[in-house]
């Protein structure tokens, strides 16, 4: 029995080689929400599987967001969370609690997780070294203080991979006057691949990835090439909360980045079954 079990482990290393081989010195950019921040057994082992893959020679940029603490935050202070077309409504004092929230209380404790699991870690924001620039989101509803990026400044988060570190970056940003917005989570993690040049983006979510029938969880679509998206939207594949998303892979995808994953992040170690092995997880955009 022991044998086998040796076997079994010999097998998944090997077969994890040429993938390791692949993303060696190579930048992957994960957005980490979803069930993944707030449940304890899934965050350890997000923060393991970065940690391990930064090990064996990855180049791991981790862009966070954090609702359920915001929402909470807004609720102890007796502000309420408010929500128009699935982006956070972010009036002044709003967004004095998501830039407290997300650059302090969030952030750090992600540092000093994966400090926990013997990772080099470095917490920012997108205001520090002026690395996401944004102006007033325009609409036709006014969200508030909700950004929309206008340029990146790689260079802070290029000097902490090549000082070893993992970059985990919480998304407030400032425009040229110095007043801070909240960034949607998945877009600046979308524009950060893209300036990074990242061999992969990965948005870990709450559902398994892209299904043809959304209540049939056996229809999931492993993969997609960008110039699919529209039809797909047209016939309602892609509808509702999944389109920001999926325009965020593709926005990555036409701007350089090879291929961009939707993962469910309530599966542990999901980064390592899409990144280190030949089947994946979710579905992938090419």
């Amino acid at each position: 029995m022991n044998e086998i079990s040796n076997s079994i482990r010999s097998k998944v290393l090997i077969d994890a080689l040429p993938y390791i081989q692949k993303y060696y010195n190579k930048i992957v950019v994960i957005k980490y929400g979803g069930n993944a921040m707030t449940n304890d057994d899934l965050k350890q082992a997000v923060m393991s599987d970065i940690v391990l893959l930064s090990l064996v020679g990855v180049k791991v940029v981790l862009v966070h967001g954090g609702g359920p603490e915001i929402n909470e935050m807004l609720s102890k202070v007796g502000i309420e969370s408010k929500f128009i077309g699935g982006l956070r409504y972010t009036d002044e004092a709003t967004v004095d609690i998501v830039k407290m929230v997300l650059a302090g209380k969030v952030n750090k404790e992600l540092v000093a997780l994966l400090a926990q699991h013997k990772g080099k870690a470095v917490g920012l924001c997108g205001i520090d070294g002026e690395m996401i620039m944004c102006e007033k989101m325009q609409g036709e509803v006014d969200l508030g203080f909700v950004g929309e990026i206008v340029k990146v400044n790689k260079n802070p988060i290029i000097n902490s991979l090549d000082d070893g570190y993992i970059p985990v970056i919480a998304t407030v940003a400032c425009d040229e006057k110095g007043q801070t917005y909240n960034i949607n989570a998945d877009t600046a993690a979308a524009r950060i691949a893209a300036e990074l040049g990242a061999e992969k983006l990965i948005l870990m979510t709450d559902i398994a990835g892209l299904l043809r029938d959304k209540d049939d969880p056996n229809t999931l679509i492993p993969q997609i090439n960008v110039s699919e998206v529209p039809f797909m939207k047209r016939q309602g594949i892609i509808s509702g909360g999944m389109i920001p998303k999926i325009d965020c892979c593709v926005e990555s995808v036409r701007r350089g980045v090879p291929r961009t994953s939707i993962i469910d992040g309530r599966i542990p170690h999901s980064i390592l079954i899409e990144l280190l092995s030949n089947e994946g997880i979710g579905t992938e955009f090419v």
